[in-house]
């Protein structure tokens, strides 16, 4: 079927070296037609109007599109290009309308409410029943209820939003590729451990230049803030990285978002109105787990209250020690990591390079799928014959304890240019089994580090490790759905302040003696990681544990204050607003050129607008979650006890949103969750 266009094949996964710009326009109009037609279908008179016919034929019809879709978005994220970017602007847009005109077909609507109101629905299969509800929630929070001219200007607004949406995260791609610092001398990056300057060495001999070349990749970034020697140099890349897409920086209001952000705040606000809602924060909490702005508020300033002081007394050491043992007078943004990274050498003798060379990247995969199988009893198996889109990329079957396959993932792990920075979870395709269609779940698994050099196998971080292990649990949560409703399964559906709960459940193995010892390993003599070092890295786990947390609190405030105080007559202000934010919830003060707002993607252009919160929120749930696999510990001798990992597999990753989350907790854990997980967790109490 359609052999000319491979996104509209009927594959088992997509073929991505096939796909080009000139296929999106022509798949997605054919992709919106066949399912305009099957609504009319589903909702014409005289068609029994049954879960089986309304919901599946609607879930099939979802389907579709997200096979057509989904390996447009991701390539959009990690291989674009400006051919892509003209094609998929125009087709976003269209799948904006789309959707927002499914979410007022009063027809289907009204067929979907009759199921909820038929007298048998009460048994139906709880599944079955959370579809129904969280399509009637999707249809109120889609403006359904609204008359003209509100219901057409809601339509409008959701169209303008994506655009902007899209528009702010290319112009923040665009900053970061946009600056780089070509250097000849390597004196120049003193300080740097050699396998950061085999990375820049990299960077420059890809674009044909001798040398080094410093960028506002996350590698080559991270690297010159914690260990460059010459402060200059420091200072130059976090003012470049720190006003991306701004009205400051080298690059000033080429890419600036300052607009995008005032225009895409008084659309929310206005959308968040026309629902009835009186602002984006009140309306965000629709589909959360937090009851209301006043519960989210007094959470964030409950941990202010615990954090500050703690990360007070860090700051007043790290000025100290700056001064006394660095001469840095006067301690800067672009000087704390350096200074940190100084401090925790003196004080628990760890070295973060010395540790990198015990998380060879082949081995901490070997070791996550080795943590995986123990866990919950699945392997997963590379395969070498699956279309991708980058040599690097791999993709691993997902097999039972009898060796069925069952999902997929593919891993996309290193920085490069036109890929977005940061690391994600996508889905490429959900879960599904009718009688029509069967499909399996697969993840899209991206990260962004630093690649391997000659002779050399990609080295990790501790904290590369953490986000590796982060993301997975996100990808975890899709694949061991035994949900085969793709709108509340996996992890579609969930309360997004609880999204995070599987991914930061996953971290906390990487602090774990008998996990790490699965795949820490020096990659070249196969020595463990040394009892000794372990040890340092136990002890200084919590090092700048104030800091931390304050820096979380800061974000999660300002987005929340930012949506639930926004004032049409005033607009934004987001950059008073983030100063008062940070009087409250702040230490160490950047310059006043620093503007954290323009890169802030994750609320302006991802799903975190008002619930960036959720990662604290989620972090609570998943502190508390792990507590019982350290009981199994004790109990029965291992972490990764396999009763609990069942347990938590069949309660929490396997249900998605066919019941709340608290319920789930609930019976995971037999007990709902303690407030002082947290703080435990980050070891203030």
């Amino acid at each position: 079927m359609h052999p000319d266009n491979p996104l509209l094949g009927d594959d088992a996964l997509p073929a991505f070296s096939r796909i080009r710009p000139e296929h999106v326009t022509p798949a997605i109009d054919a992709v919106l037609a066949r399912f305009r037609a099957g609504i009319d279908t589903l909702t014409a008179t005289g068609k029994p109007h049954d879960f089986r016919h309304v919901m599946l034929g609607t879930e099939r019809l979802e389907q579709q599109l997200e096979r057509a879709w989904a390996p447009v978005v991701h390539l959009h994220g990690v291989a674009d290009s400006v051919a892509l970017r003209k094609a998929y602007g125009p087709a976003e847009a269209k799948l904006t309308q789309h959707r927002l005109e499914l979410g007022q077909n009063r027809a289907l609507h009204d067929a979907v409410q009759a199921l909820a109101e038929e007298d048998d629905f009460a048994v139906l299969p709880q599944p079955q029943r959370a579809l129904v509800e969280h399509t009637l929630r999707r249809f109120k929070l889609a403006g359904i209820t609204l008359p003209e001219p509100a219901r057409t200007r809601f339509r409008h607004i959701g169209v303008e939003l994506s655009k902007l949406a899209t528009a702010f995260s290319n112009a923040l791609l665009d900053a970061t590729d946009a600056w780089h610092e070509h250097l000849t001398d390597e004196k120049a990056l003193g300080g740097l451990p050699a396998s950061d300057r085999a990375v820049l060495h990299q960077y420059a001999g890809e674009q044909g230049l001798e040398g080094f070349l410093v960028t506002l990749k996350e590698p080559s970034m991270q690297a010159v803030l914690t260990y460059a020697d010459i402060r200059s140099l420091r200072e130059r890349v976090y003012w470049a990285y720190q006003t991306r897409a701004s009205d400051q920086g080298p690059h000033a209001g080429k890419y600036d978002n300052s607009a995008r952000i005032e225009q895409i705040m008084a659309l929310r606000h206005e959308a968040a109105q026309l629902l009835g809602f009186a602002n984006a924060a009140e309306e965000s909490l629709a589909t959360k787990m937090a009851n209301s702005p006043t519960e989210v508020m007094v959470f964030l300033d409950d941990l202010i209250a615990c954090a500050k002081p703690v990360a007070q007394r860090e700051l007043t050491e790290l000025r100290t020690f700056a001064h006394k043992e660095l001469g840095i007078d006067q301690l800067a943004p672009w000087d704390v990591r350096y200074a940190a990274e100084k401090l925790l050498k003196r004080d628990y003798a760890l070295d973060e390079e010395q540790l990198k060379a015990y998380f060879a990247l082949p081995a901490v995969i070997d070791g996550l799928w080795a943590m995986t199988q123990r866990l919950y009893g699945i392997t997963l198996a590379l395969r070498k014959d699956v279309d991708t889109w980058h040599p690097d990329t791999h993709y691993y079957d997902v097999k039972d304890s009898n060796g069925h396959i069952f999902a997929g993932i593919y891993l996309d792990l290193y920085a490069r240019q036109n890929k977005r920075s940061g690391a994600w979870m996508d889905v490429c395709q959900s879960r599904f089994d009718d009688a029509q269609m069967h499909q399996i779940p697969i993840a899209f698994l991206v990260c962004n580090f630093a690649p391997p050099t000659e002779g050399k196998p990609a080295q990790l971080t501790h904290q590369d490790v953490l986000t590796l292990f982060h993301e997975f649990g996100h990808a975890l949560h899709l694949l061991l759905t035994e949900i085969n409703l793709p709108s509340i399964g996996g992890i579609n559906g969930v309360e997004w302040d609880a999204v995070e709960l599987p991914s930061q459940f996953m971290e906390n193995f990487g602090w774990n003696h008998e996990a790490l010892d699965l795949f820490a390993h020096h990659w070249q003599s196969g020595e463990r990681l040394p009892e000794v070092l372990f040890q340092r890295m136990l002890s200084a786990r919590h090092f700048h544990a104030g800091l931390s947390l304050l820096r979380q609190l800061e974000l999660a405030l300002f987005d929340f204050t930012l949506h639930l105080g926004y004032d049409p007559k005033r607009g934004a202000q987001a950059l008073s607003v983030l100063e008062d934010v940070r009087k409250k919830a702040g230490v160490l003060h950047p310059p006043a050129w620093q503007r954290l707002p323009h890169s802030f993607s994750h609320i302006f252009a991802g799903g975190y607008a008002a619930g960036y919160y959720s990662y604290l929120w989620s972090e609570l749930l998943s502190a508390d979650a792990f507590s019982a696999f350290e009981q199994a510990a004790r109990e029965r001798g291992s972490i990764m006890d396999v009763r609990c990992g069942a347990r938590f597999r069949r309660e929490l990753l396997a249900v998605g949103a066919s019941r709340p989350t608290l319920s789930s907790f609930i019976a995971f854990r037999g007990r709902a969750p303690r407030p002082t997980a947290l703080l435990k967790h980050y070891g203030l109490r």
